[in-house]
């Protein structure tokens, strides 16, 4: 499970993400509504933590635009302030919960596990693109009776791109999504698990394409051969 925390206390974001961490989930962390609403907008996330009092923009416009930008992914709010127009306001935006500061680590849970438990007919075992399907609890990419094992940064890169088909994705963005915002890692590795990554789908035979665009971002596209096949 993948949370996202848009909080500007950089101790209680730190707080907060220690928790979620020793409750093994993945956890991303930014400071400002700005930056929170640019990451937000991958759909990477099974869940975002939303502070209301944000630099740049508050939760409420971010929780909106997220909404006007299609992005459906569970947004919980949270505020000090606790007045009934606030709550309204927030729920209005298009955040899905929302919760009073000061909380304790069981109640964050409980919120979380109940908006994950809403996800649950949205949340799918495989990812298929064109005659390729990567499975979520294995890390095996399929193509036809072929199967290939990823290791875990392959299977990082590989669900990345393929929950973004067709649509271009920076290194930057697969160094910071897939190593974590802190990890230091350089281009480099990135273009060497895009070259291992291309290898696998070669070796099971796949004709999706794992394209370089302007040798700075990648795209992973459907072929037109596998297309055609696929919905003929």
């Amino acid at each position: 499970m993948r949370v996202f925390i848009v909080e500007d206390d950089i101790n209680l974001a730190r707080a907060l993400q220690k928790i979620l961490q020793d409750n093994g989930y993945e956890v991303d962390t930014v400071h400002s509504g700005t930056e929170g609403l640019s990451w937000a907008e991958s759909g990477y996330y099974d869940v975002v933590v939303l502070d209301v009092m944000l630099p740049g923009m508050d939760g409420f416009e971010v929780s909106r635009q997220l909404r006007r930008a299609g992005v459906s992914t569970p947004i919980l709010l949270l505020t000090a302030r606790d007045a009934v127009p606030d709550k309204i306001a927030g729920l209005d935006s298009g955040a899905d919960d929302y919760m009073i500061k000061p909380f304790s680590p069981a109640e964050l849970m409980a919120h979380l596990r109940a908006l994950t438990r809403r996800q649950g007919d949205v949340v799918f075992e495989r990812l298929q693109l064109g005659d390729v399907a990567l499975d979520l609890d294995s890390r095996e990419l399929r193509c036809g009776a072929k199967v290939i094992m990823l290791s875990a940064k392959e299977f990082a890169i590989a669900r990345i791109l393929m929950e973004n088909p067709c649509q271009v994705i920076s290194k930057d963005q697969l160094m910071q999504r897939a190593w974590g915002m802190d990890s230091g890692v350089g281009e480099n590795n990135v273009e060497a698990f895009i070259s291992f990554l291309r290898k696998k789908l070669g070796h099971v035979g796949s004709k999706v394409k794992l394209e370089n665009i302007h040798g700075a971002s990648y795209r992973l596209v459907e072929a037109e051969g596998a297309k055609e096949a696929a919905h003929g």
